[in-house]
């Protein structure tokens, strides 16, 4: 984590995080050219990462704010590392998966999302987690450049499946059909 003194730090987000989370995710969906499908809201992300038992994490970036209150120096949050526990039948080990990161487009450039990055990878290390993965649009080169930079590599021969909506409602409902 950076100090405090810095003019950026990276943390683990709080439940005070959780609208400007859904901010920047809102600003993903744009940036993916599917604004329509961000539908999460801030009580479904504090449910999923401030509820009882959560299974999903962030971590954002802040940059320091000159506006706030009193005229001091506050924190503003550009980005954001959502991420999750995986687990690996092959290396019988669990690992992290990086849903998604998102840093804003005029906040690029100054090591924020390398330093999402290695919270994470440090994250993994200090858990012993083997596997640290993600996806990327195959359009998005600038995001290929990046990651590439930092020494990840991208996993061919691998076709991502989905199932939700309907079809998942309709497979659900064969099962519970199909008990006696």
């Amino acid at each position: 984590m950076t100090e405090p003194d810095e003019l950026w730090r990276v943390r683990p987000a709080e439940e005070a995080d959780v609208a400007a989370i859904v901010g920047l995710v809102a600003e993903l969906a744009d940036y993916e050219r599917e604004p329509e499908a961000a539908e999460a809201t801030v009580d479904d992300f504090r449910a999923a990462l401030f509820g009882p038992a959560p299974l999903a994490h962030a971590l954002v970036a802040e940059v320091r704010d000159d506006r706030a209150a009193g005229g001091g120096h506050g924190w503003m949050v550009v980005g954001i590392a959502v991420w999750f526990v995986t687990f690996s039948t092959w290396k019988g080990r669990h690992g992290l998966w990086l849903e998604d990161l998102f840093v804003q487009p005029a906040h690029r450039r100054h090591g924020l999302g390398r330093a999402l990055l290695a919270e994470l990878a440090h994250i993994c290390e200090q858990n012993g987690w083997p596997r640290f993965e993600w996806w990327v649009l195959d359009w998005n080169e600038p995001a290929h450049g990046f990651y590439r930079a930092i020494g990840a590599a991208p996993q061919d021969g691998w076709t991502t499946w989905r199932l939700d909506g309907a079809e998942l409602s309709d497979l659900a409902a064969s099962v519970i059909e199909s008990q006696p």
